[in-house]
């Protein structure tokens, strides 16, 4: 498809975007963006849906993928925070930067302990992304994705046990 046809397409399809985009949000910069990741992540397979006449019922699925993903991201990078606080908060006896700074270069040396292809499966696992996602990037077998994350997540437990909250 070239660039004219595609800009085309994407005016095109721009208003039932936006209508697809505000079930999902009020907010006009979130629609926006919505809107922009659900065409990039699009891109890679459009040559195969332009003519198709499910070509919005698959960019609909498209963008709940990529709104769940968003979400889901959030909430684990909410769950992080949390928990750090929390260690934070655990410590009675001294509330300084220098206790976080200890706290965050232990969390550093835990996850450097990891092998680096397992650091980066579990980085990719923090930030959000699905288990599929991340055996696909890796080219593994979902199964074993799962597994290395479990693995590494007790792993860090065991190391980090001295910040266990209970």
């Amino acid at each position: 498809m070239n660039n004219y046809n595609l800009n085309v397409l994407i005016k095109e399809k721009r208003g039932l975007l936006n209508h697809f985009a505000a079930k999902f949000t009020n907010d006009p910069d979130e629609k926006e963006d919505l809107i922009q990741e659900t065409w990039i992540r699009a891109l890679k397979s459009l040559d195969n849906f332009v003519q198709h006449p499910k070509l919005m019922s698959w960019l609909y699925v498209i963008m709940k993928h990529t709104y769940i993903n968003k979400y889901r991201k959030a909430k684990r990078v909410s769950e992080i925070q949390d928990t750090y606080i929390g260690l934070e908060e655990t410590n009675t006896s001294v509330h300084n930067k220098g206790l976080n700074k200890f706290i965050a270069e232990d969390i550093e040396k835990a996850m450097c302990s990891l092998t680096t292809e397992n650091y980066e499966i579990f980085r990719l696992f923090l930030e959000g992304y699905k288990y599929h996602e991340i055996a696909s990037y890796f080219n593994m077998p979902e199964g074993t994705i799962k597994t290395r994350i479990h693995m590494s997540r007790k792993k860090l437990q065991k190391q980090l046990k001295l910040y266990k909250l209970n």
